[in-house]
């Protein structure tokens, strides 16, 4: 773990930043990983009911939206990089970026650390999820 990258307004840890090599030197691509127990939960409800499939359509469909994802792809590589290069991992992000929605988690998570207006599709994901952390996380 490198860091945290943004804490739920409780105070705990929501969104973990991670190196991008493992202790023994393994490629790590996931940079931004969603801690939260109840945005994880909220991620797979909307995966459950096929809105990975419904936001790639959207891609395909919106010029404007796609590029947007395809400049959240970049900003998720440049903030890797400052972490560390590691070839192997050269255009690899995360949550299918920047052709297609795989995983809402790491959107979601990216969406929450780089602040509302980089990932577009973590972003909307996040609006329809909601203010998941209105009421009191449990301790």
């Amino acid at each position: 773990m490198a860091g945290v990258a943004w804490r739920c307004p409780c105070g705990k840890p929501g969104v973990v930043a991670t190196r991008p090599r493992l202790p023994d030197g393994t490629p790590f691509p996931t940079l931004y990983y969603l801690t939260c127990p109840r945005a994880v939960l909220a991620c797979s409800r909307l995966e459950s009911v096929g809105r990975m499939a419904e936001l790639t359509d959207r891609l395909a469909a919106d010029e404007a939206l796609a590029d947007g994802y395809r400049r959240a792809h970049e900003a998720y590589l440049a903030d890797r990089r400052e972490l560390g290069e590691v070839p192997e991992l050269d255009g690899v992000s995360a949550g299918g970026m920047p052709d297609r929605v795989k995983c809402l988690h790491a959107l979601v998570g990216h969406a929450l650390a780089a602040g509302p207006g980089v990932n577009p599709i973590g972003d909307a994901a996040l609006a329809e999820i909601g203010e998941f952390w209105k009421e009191p996380c449990d301790d």
